[in-house]
């Protein structure tokens, strides 16, 4: 129970790995507020958890101040904030600028506003997690919005880091790489042995990521136990980032293959 007494704001979770990242809490003896869109969800799974639920759109600052306000009035205190919400949708080049504003809106500038009104009921010892992606580190062809996003994150983490650090606030960012969700559900209708397979040759620990070994490491970061870390990234990837184009495999072996598939 590293968390037992402890606050936390989880954004973007009444679906996928913001849910997962709140159920994790939840079992380490925090007390959690889900915050997402869906009224009627998120009521349901507060209700089925035992937690707190505020309907919330992240890019409306009235909406942050009520829920900030709300979970002060149900928990009497804020410990943690996990900034999670996130779009997805992304044309790459094609994006027009409506497109690239609701993403970097909804992405990041949502996380540093909810970090701005949430850090002055921080007590010393707060962190604030945000979630970031090995998205945000590498090219991507196809795509532009989301890693903007995500590396724009990275980034936001070590400033907010140095700010918040006078007041012993820690920042931090975890980056998963693939991870069981709903949109690689999707992808591999429904079959995480699938998403598995397909993920192996990219993650040196042979599949995708599952939500709630993310969750386990946002709660370490959370805890005492990581007192003396703030303003860095902690990739949760199962080694997606240690890889090179070359996926690890040495210079004989392409060579090889390509003369196999001659």
């Amino acid at each position: 129970m590293m968390l037992e007494g402890k606050v936390a704001i989880v954004t973007g979770s009444t679906q996928g790995l913001g849910l997962d990242i709140a159920r994790q809490l939840l079992a380490e003896g925090a007390r959690v507020m889900l915050v997402g869109r869906n009224a009627d969800t998120g009521q349901a799974l507060a209700q089925a958890m035992d937690c707190g639920f505020c309907a919330c759109d992240v890019e409306l600052d009235e909406d942050i101040d009520a829920c900030i306000a709300a979970t002060l009035a149900r928990f009497g205190r804020l410990d943690i904030l996990v900034n999670n919400a996130c779009l997805y949708a992304d044309q790459g080049l094609a994006s027009d600028r409506a497109q690239w504003l609701k993403t970097l809106n909804v992405n990041l500038v949502s996380a540093a506003i909810f970090t701005q009104k949430a850090a002055v009921h921080l007590p010393a010892g707060g962190v604030v997690i945000n979630i970031g992606s090995t998205g945000g580190k590498f090219g991507a062809a196809g795509r532009a919005l989301y890693p903007a996003s995500k590396a724009g994150i990275l980034q936001l983490t070590k400033n907010l880091a140095m700010t918040l650090a006078p007041e012993s606030i820690r920042v931090l960012s975890v980056s998963p790489a693939w991870t069981w969700s709903p949109s690689v559900a999707d992808f591999s209708d429904n079959d995480p042995a699938l998403a598995d397979r397909v993920g192996a040759p990219f993650h040196p620990l042979g599949r995708v990521g599952r939500g709630h070994e993310i969750g386990n490491v946002v709660a370490f970061l959370c805890s005492a136990g990581a007192s003396w870390m703030t303003g860095v990234d902690v990739p949760v990837d199962g080694g997606f980032s240690i890889l090179g184009p070359d996926r690890g495999v040495s210079p004989r072996v392409w060579f090889q293959q390509y003369r196999d598939s001659q």
